[in-house]
């Protein structure tokens, strides 16, 4: 895989999303990678609603086995999400699991009039028929299972991509 320039997709990611954006438009993010990503994408759009955070801890379905995450973070929805233009945001859009969580865990907080996806990196390997309405890039190969693609941020808040090694399935 080539490397992936992640600030230039970010940039490229906003330019996507800004057609679109009114001011009923809101911005929810996904721990850990999808929130750096949105709070970005909140400022650079200029976002008029607040901006919301989900972890999905508690709704996955791998809970039973995988158990508690090991820092569940707060989910925050700081707006009214009845009616409301919703687009998640998640750093790379793998199985399409993470989205189905957050889409659950959204509709506790009430009926959105629209919920769309946005993502940084769209990696393949769907397991759900999930698809995002914005994506900066598509691997045109999958990446073999075991490896992640995980979102990086330092200090200075600048953005990396990097390839690690997925930690082994429990049994």
């Amino acid at each position: 895989m080539k490397e992936l320039d992640a600030e230039a997709l970010c940039r490229q990611l906003a330019e996507q999303i800004r057609p679109h954006v009114t001011p009923a438009t809101a911005l929810v993010g996904i721990y850990t990678g999808g929130l750096w990503l949105a709070e970005r994408l909140h400022a650079e759009l200029g976002i008029a609603q607040p901006l919301g955070a989900i972890d999905v801890s508690f709704y996955r379905d791998d809970y039973g086995s995988k158990g508690l995450h090991a820092r569940p973070q707060r989910t925050e929805i700081p707006f009214d999400v009845g009616g409301a233009h919703v687009i998640l945001v998640d750093d790379v859009l793998y199985t399409g699991r993470t989205t189905r969580a957050a889409l659950n865990e959204l509709f506790d907080f009430g009926r959105p009039g629209a919920v769309e996806l946005a993502v940084l990196v769209d990696r393949g390997g769907r397991e759900l028929p999930i698809a995002a309405r914005y994506c900066a890039q598509s691997l045109t190969e999958s990446l073999p299972r075991a490896q992640n693609l995980e979102l990086q941020r330092d200090e200075d808040g600048h953005f990396t991509l990097k390839l690690t090694q997925a930690e082994p399935a429990a049994r």
